[in-house]
């Protein structure tokens, strides 16, 4: 059913460039419809640059809240009025909740992906040990919330030592820099690279180096969601690993952003509902 749109309507929407592929509003739209709430989301292509000038038009024009992704999570956690504790810890945001004219920002990738292990598996953290590939944004909230869950040790591989080491920090005293030979030995492996959205051919010698060690009985992550498999993947569960694509963290984290945008529970079925059709994992 389509909803009437009238001079009453709220709104949200996610900012980033390119955002015209984003499934958050097909999201967010159904957890609105189905909690009957007079709210819309839209998807606004913002440059490089502009972060804050679109946090403070979205705050002019009384929006309940936006998400954010590339390459505005940094630039959006500086621009917030205020910041949980998971972005001063992050440096990055992917969500902003506005209410009475200030803005608060979060990140909730980390706890989404947890939260979509959980569902679809039962998967615990704790006692785990973890080793996320990349330290982008995504990356470090992997870390945090891994850590945060109890994980037993959580290590970053990174072309770039200096940016490993910074994300391994957010695990304290279980975080460290690690490297690929040494993946066989962790139950969890986390890409939060963007290899997989490479055109095919460029980067089938990086993910044959990413899944050279893995095995039987460990569960293998790609954040990526199109496609829906991707050679990493493929090759992880050729090696008898379990496998899971980004998809369920995207539902689960923009869960959260509806409850942080709104203060009600998010209509997780109705939300899965909505993607359907890429669930293919």
């Amino acid at each position: 059913m389509t909803r009437e749109i009238t001079a009453r309507t709220g709104h949200a929407g996610v900012i980033g460039a390119p955002v015209r592929h984003s499934l958050s509003p097909t999201l967010h739209n159904a957890a609105y419809q189905a909690l009957d709430l007079d709210l819309v989301y839209g998807a606004y292509e913002v440059q490089p640059g502009q972060a804050a000038a679109a946090l403070a038009g979205a705050t002019a024009l009384g929006f309940v809240g936006i998400s954010v992704t590339t390459p505005h999570k940094d630039a959006i956690a500086k621009a917030a009025d205020a910041r949980t504790r998971r972005v001063e810890l992050l440096g990055a945001a992917n969500s902003v909740a506005i209410k009475g004219g200030k803005s608060l920002a979060d990140s909730t990738d980390g706890v989404g992906l947890l939260a979509d292990l959980a569902r679809s598996s039962g998967f615990d953290p704790s006692g785990v040990r973890c080793a996320v590939l990349g330290a982008g944004g995504a990356a470090r909230d992997v870390v945090l919330s891994f850590a945060d869950a109890g994980a037993d040790e959580v290590v970053v591989v990174n072309r770039s030592f200096a940016k490993a080491a910074v994300a391994a920090e957010l695990a304290g005293d279980r975080g460290r820099v690690g490297s690929l030979d040494e993946l066989a030995a962790f139950d969890v492996i986390v890409n939060a690279t963007s290899i997989g959205l490479l055109p095919a051919g460029e980067s089938d010698e990086i993910a044959r180096s990413f899944a050279a060690h893995l095995h039987d009985g460990q569960l293998v992550v790609d954040l990526v969601y199109r496609p829906s498999r991707t050679l990493f993947l493929e090759l992880a569960l050729a090696s008898g690993a379990r496998a899971r694509n980004g998809l369920g963290m995207l539902v689960h984290q923009a869960a959260r952003q509806v409850e942080f945008f709104t203060g009600l529970e998010a209509p997780i079925e109705a939300m899965w509902a909505s993607v359907e059709q890429e669930a293919t994992s």
